[in-house]
């Protein structure tokens, strides 16, 4: 593909007619009508710069400055013709400085200095030499803390998004969690020491987020958007574009590769800052009414314009395409944040660290306690209060300490992100789990989960499970909660399910039926799918938090002071019970499904008698921080070496569980029976990541699909199974027509995939789908789960079959290695109890035959 230089001068070449206006009638007085002596031999000089290419044009600028800038700093006896005529041009600005220069340099600003730049020479050398993945023990931020600063002062003084860039190659570059986690923590602490104005913005950027998902801050950027800047910014055209786009498939990478292809520009970049960048991203989301397409392109031009290298260009458009890629996920951030506070803190700050001479000198089973210390505490803060800004803001002032879940702690309007429930496969194993315990089991709707906030004036905010701000979904609750509270409510956070139902006799409908409501600017009167909301929990009441409190107490206080509204508002259905009344509960699970509800939640409703359990466990140095894992755990993790072995046997013989609201977390104290899981075989929610052309009749559609699950702690995808059973002929046609090729759905191979063969497409992963199986087998092909139940070895399905696409859930909820494997392990069990209980039945049939 020619240059644009080079098509101009080919076009030059082959129509000289055409060229009758100099382009110094687009500066010159309109009204002259005899050029004066300077103006015409300017004339021919532009006339000559036409005949040159762009980088000619510019070398030859460039040499005219130069040689005036060297007259005007010579001596005036060196400056002096053989004439005794001065050679020192008249001065910048003058009338008759303007008339003597060519006209293509007319209107440049004094100041400005014209200078060819190379994309090599702009980059940031100094940051991109920075080891942040070494060991935060090893790595010194005071050999580059004062150079940055130097370095950063000629552009405002903020921290330069070169510095940011560097992480995200080094964090791009690794598939290893502690090397990522390190480099967070040693980039996190370079900000906080250098500029702690920087570090919000910072987080932001790296977790790929410009606000909390309840802040309605979005792009809006479309792929024209972003094609055309790129186009503009770097001298590509459709065909070019395209070229680049058809190789590399990501929007970033096509950036890198036309960077670099970017030899010379006219104008040094002006050095991005990471704030400068997240403040953009800000004004391109605020931008709004008429005009706003052109002020996002402005900026969007002007982000990639001021681009020093081509990492930096790639990293800019995948945050504007909102998809980073660099494996760090929102836990690994709290991590990085949670370490990087033991190491740094900001020079006008007085809370207390240790130093690197001190925590070096701690052993590993010690340093591993401080650290998850730590993270609990951040991990905690920010499941009460999601806001990067806001936690930010406490960590800078105070460091990690417990005060850090009171300054940033539940808050009235900012949702908490919710208390999850484990799976169980059956009634049976939940009895088992639950064995001598009080718990109560409640209708699992098939509806929306809404968390409800009223403030004292009356305010109210209802948010979802993923914290979307849905208030104006639901006018028709927001004007039900003055009917609903006693006089002793003054301000609540109260969570339920919202359920599409029949206003008249309260029948519950599909949840199908509740996605056809209107989500904005809705009116009551336009109402026409009514719902109900039936309340579970009480997290907040009169200014005080209910977290800590058992769920019995909680429950009490919601039926208690709370007011019934037939069809409109009421509690869910529940019943109480123990393990020893499983006909019962059996009896209660057939009512929900026949009631259309999706199964029952069975709650722990008491937990006196697991405090002293984990009272023990704490003074033994076991970690109860983190209690979200999967069902089938035997024990608790045991980050630090014990110093009491009679706690550790005791831990893993039971498992506390606490019947408290735990944000955030999946924990045993809630537990999930549905009638899905209810089946022969269980489920799993898989991310469809990849696929082949079908074959025969198939041959037109995507068939098999590639699946994974989704690693939490390094947001990898791991390959599981090919899925080609479950499928409709209607759907295969309607996935056909969202991955199709040539879309935005459909991309190259990207990095954040683990699976060692090469699919005929990649999808952009975008959706979850709930697969039924078979069994779990081991697999030399696929990747997901590796080292967890075999070093060599994956885990993968046999006889998968689509069940539904989970509408209700993110990809980051989707189904995890640890849960995949631990299926196994139950598997493995079961089919061991079933061979000693086959043999047995073989040794007393082979004894009754003998006898006989």
């Amino acid at each position: 593909m020619s240059s644009p230089a080079k098509k101009r001068k080919k076009n030059d070449s082959q129509e000289p007619s055409k060229r009758i206006r100099s382009i110094e009638s687009f500066f010159g007085p309109r009204n002259a009508t005899q050029k004066a002596p300077a103006l015409r031999e300017a004339t021919k000089r532009s006339q000559t710069d036409d005949a040159l290419t762009d980088e000619q044009l510019a070398r030859k600028l460039q040499a005219e400055w130069d040689e005036d800038v060297r007259l005007q700093q010579q001596e005036p006896s060196q400056a002096v013709d053989d004439n005794g005529i001065s050679k020192v041009p008249p001065s910048q600005g003058s009338k008759e400085y303007a008339q003597g220069l060519p006209s293509t340099r007319r209107n440049v600003r004094p100041a400005a200095v014209l200078s060819l730049q190379t994309s090599s020479n702009a980059e940031d050398t100094i940051s991109s030499t920075i080891p942040f993945d070494q060991s935060p023990l090893t790595f010194e931020t005071s050999n580059y803390v004062e150079d940055l600063r130097k370095h950063w002062a000629a552009d405002g003084g903020h921290v330069s998004y070169a510095v940011l860039t560097r992480a995200f190659v080094l964090v791009n570059g690794t598939q290893s969690r502690i090397k990522i986690v390190d480099t967070l923590v040693n980039l996190l602490r370079i900000i906080i020491e250098a500029d702690p104005q920087s570090l919000a913005p910072a987080v932001w950027l790296a977790t790929n987020a410009i606000a909390p998902p309840y802040v309605p801050l979005e792009l809006g950027l479309g792929g024209s958007a972003i094609s055309k800047a790129l186009k503009k910014s770097y001298g590509l055209d459709n065909n070019g574009l395209k070229t680049l786009y058809d190789k590399h498939g990501d929007a970033g990478d096509v950036a890198f590769e036309a960077k670099k292809r970017q030899s010379f520009t006219l104008r040094k970049p002006k050095s991005l800052s990471i704030k400068g960048v997240y403040e953009s991203l800000v004004k391109i989301s605020n931008s709004k009414g008429t005009g706003s397409q052109e002020t996002k392109q402005r900026i969007v031009e002007k982000l990639l314009q001021d681009t020093r290298g081509a990492e930096e260009s790639r990293y800019i458009v995948r945050t504007l395409v909102q998809h980073l890629r660099i494996g760090a996920v929102k836990t690994t951030m709290l991590i990085a944040l949670a370490r990087a506070f033991l190491y740094a803190k900001p020079g006008d700050a007085d809370f207390p660290i240790q130093s690197k001479e001190e925590l070096s000198k701690l052993k590993k089973e010690e340093l591993s306690s401080l650290y998850t210390r730590a993270e609990q505490v951040v991990k905690a803060s920010y499941a009460r209060h999601p806001d990067y800004d806001d936690l930010v803001s406490c960590l800078l002032k105070i460091g990690v300490c417990k005060e850090l879940l009171v300054r940033c702690g539940l808050t009235l309007h900012i949702p908490l992100r919710p208390m999850l429930g484990s799976i169980t496969r059956d009634l049976s194993q939940m009895l088992t789990r639950l064995q001598g315990r009080d718990f109560t089991c409640e209708f699992k709707y098939d509806g929306q989960r809404a968390q409800v906030h009223c403030d004292a004036s009356g305010k109210v905010s209802i948010f979802s499970r993923h914290l979307e701000l849905m208030t104006d979904k639901y006018p028709d609750l927001v004007s039900l909660i003055p009917e609903i509270r006693s006089g002793g409510v003054s301000s609540f956070i109260l969570e339920g399910e919202v359920v599409a139902v029949n206003p008249e006799s309260g029948e519950l409908l599909p949840f199908q039926t509740l996605t056809n409501r209107a989500k904005k600017n809705v009116e009551v009167g336009s109402i026409k799918i009514s719902v109900c909301l039936f309340a579970f929990d009480l997290m907040y009441l009169n200014g005080e938090p209910l977290l800590d409190r058992p769920f019995r107490e909680r429950r009490e206080l919601l039926r208690g002071l709370f007011i019934e509204v037939p069809n409109q508002f009421t509690w869910v259905k529940s019943l109480d019970a123990t393990s020893s009344d499983s006909d019962v509960v059996l009896d209660f699970f057939k009512e929900a499904t026949d009631s259309k509800c999706e199964g029952i939640m069975v709650k722990v409703l008491d937990d006196s008698e697991d405090r002293q359990l984990v009272k023990e466990m704490e003074e033994s140095g076991l970690d109860m921080g983190d209690l979200s894992v999967s069902l089938t755990s035997t024990q608790v993790p045991v980050p630090a070496k014990p110093s009491n072995s009679t706690a550790k046997e005791k831990s893993q013989r039971r498992r506390p569980l606490l019947s408290t609201y735990e944000p955030d977390k999946r924990l045993e104290s809630w537990l999930k029976v549905k009638k899905d899981y209810n089946a022969a075989s269980d489920t799993l929610d898989l991310i469809p990541i990849a696929a082949w052309h079908g074959q025969g009749r198939k041959a037109k559609w995507w068939s098999p699909i590639l699946l994974a699950v989704r690693n939490p702690e390094t947001g990898s995808l791991e390959a599981v199974t090919k899925c080609i059973s479950g499928f409709t002929d209607k759907f295969y046609q309607a996935n056909k027509d969202k991955y199709t090729e040539d879309t935005e759905n459909v991309i190259s191979r990207p990095s954040y995939v683990e699976y060692g063969s090469e699919p005929e497409v990649w999808f952009e992963p975008q959706e979850v789908w709930e697969v039924a199986f078979a069994d779990i087998t081991l697999s030399p092909t696929y990747t997901a789960a590796i080292g967890l139940v075999s070093e060599e070895r994956g885990l993968s399905l046999r006889f998968p079959r689509f069940l539904k696409v989970r509408e209700d859930k993110s990809i980051e909820e989707a189904s995890t290695p640890d849960f995949l494997a631990n299926l196994w392990r139950k598997q493995t069990e079961r089919q061991q109890a079933d061979e000693s209980a086959g043999r047995s039945e073989t040794g007393d049939n082979r004894l009754d035959w003998e006898d006989g």
